[in-house]
C-alpha cells in the first residue's frame, strides 16, 4: 500500500514539473513580452530594459526557471498588475471563497445524486428509474448560464425572496450562496445520478448480488454490504473530477452572480493580461487537478483494494 501511494504522489510531482515548464515556455520564455505585459504597451524600450535587469531576466534561461518555481513554492507569485497588489493577496481569498462554494455544492450534490442513482438502478426499467433519468438528462442539458437565468427571474423577480447578486459586500452571506449553489446543483447532480444509476445495475446482475439474494439475505444488506461497495467505483471518479470543475469551471456561475471566486478571477486576469496572476491560477489549479486525481486512485483502493495490484 505504501508503495502505491509513493507511486502516485511521484507520479503527480513529475505531473506538477511537466506542466510547470510548458507554462514557464509559454508565458515566460519571451523576457520582452513579460516586460511587456507588466509596464505596459506605452512604456519606453529603456524602461523596459531596466525592469528585466532588475528583475533577473537577462540571466540564462535554467536559472529564471529554477529561480521562478522557487518563488512559486514558497508562495512568491510575483505583482498583479490589475490589482497593483502581490499576487497572493488576491488569490487565497477568491480561492478560498470558491472553497465555500464548491464544499456547499458538494455537500448537496453529493447525497442527492448518489441516492437517486443507486434508487434507479436498484429498480431499472422501472417507473422511478425512469422519472430519475428523464430527470437527471433534462437538467443536465440545460446550461448553467441559461439556469441562473430561471433561476434569478424565479427568485429574484418572480418570489423576492433572494438578493440577485452574491458580491458578499457586507460580509459572508449564506443566503446569497444559495443561488449558486442550486443553479451548480442542478447542472451537476446528473452526471453522477446517471453514472450511478448505470453502475448500481451493472452490479445487481452479477452472480454475487444472485447468489446472495437467493441465500435469503436480507435486502437492506445485499444492498449496503454487497452491491453498494463495489457500485460506488464508477461514481467515485466523477465526484473527484468535479472538485476540478468546481475550481475553475464555474466561470460562468460566478461572473452571473458577482461572485468574487476562484474562476471569476481567472477570467479577469485573461481579460487584463495579468501575466503574474494567470501563472499562478494555472500552477493552483493544475495542482489541484493532479491532487484530486491521485487522491481519486488511492481511494480505488479502499472500494476495490484488488486495484492497487493490478
Amino acid at each position: 500500500m505504501l508503495l502505491f501511494v509513493t507511486r502516485r504522489i511521484g507520479t503527480m510531482l513529475l505531473t506538477m514539473v511537466v506542466v510547470s515548464i510548458l507554462l514557464f515556455i509559454l508565458l515566460e520564455l519571451t523576457p520582452g513580452n513579460v516586460a511587456t505585459k507588466v509596464l505596459g504597451p506605452y512604456s519606453s524600450e529603456e524602461q523596459r530594459r531596466l525592469w528585466l535587469e532588475a528583475h533577473g531576466y537577462f540571466d540564462p534561461l535554467h536559472i529564471r526557471y529554477f529561480r521562478w518555481l522557487g518563488d512559486f513554492i514558497v508562495g512568491d507569485f510575483g505583482q498583479s498588475t490589475r490589482f497593483k497588489t502581490a499576487v497572493s493577496e488576491v488569490l487565497w481569498p477568491r480561492l478560498w471563497n470558491t472553497a465555500i462554494l464548491g464544499l456547499a455544492v458538494m455537500l448537496v450534490v453529493v447525497p442527492l445524486s448518489l441516492g437517486l442513482g443507486v434508487l434507479a438502478g436498484m429498480k431499472e426499467g422501472s417507473k422511478l428509474d425512469r422519472s430519475i433519468s428523464v430527470g437527471a438528462i433534462l437538467f443536465t442539458s440545460i446550461p448553467e448560464f441559461a439556469s441562473a437565468v430561471f433561476v434569478s427571474a424565479f427568485f429574484v423577480f418572480y418570489l423576492d425572496l433572494l438578493p440577485g447578486t452574491s458580491g458578499m459586500i457586507g460580509g459572508f452571506s449564506p443566503e446569497q450562496l444559495i443561488m449558486p449553489v442550486l443553479v451548480l446543483v442542478l447542472y451537476d447532480f446528473g452526471y453522477i445520478a446517471r453514472m450511478t444509476r448505470a453502475s448500481m445495475a451493472e452490479v445487481m446482475l452479477t452472480n454475487y448480488i444472485r447468489t446472495a439474494v437467493l441465500k435469503g439475505l436480507p435486502y437492506r444488506t445485499v444492498i449496503l454490504k454487497h452491491a453498494l461497495r463495489n457500485a460506488l467505483i464508477a461514481p467515485f471518479t466523477v465526484i473527484t473530477l468535479q472538485i476540478n470543475w468546481l475550481l475553475s469551471g464555474v466561470i460562468v456561475v460566478e461572473f452571473f452572480f458577482a461572485y468574487k471566486g476562484f474562476g471569476a478571477l481567472l477570467l479577469e486576469a485573461s481579460l487584463n493580461q495579468d501575466i503574474f496572476l494567470i501563472e499562478a491560477c494555472a500552477m493552483i489549479a493544475v495542482f489541484v487537478a493532479v491532487a484530486t486525481q491521485a487522491a481519486a486512485d488511492i481511494g480505488y483502493t479502499f472500494l476495490n483494494p484488488r486495484i492497487r495490484f493490478s
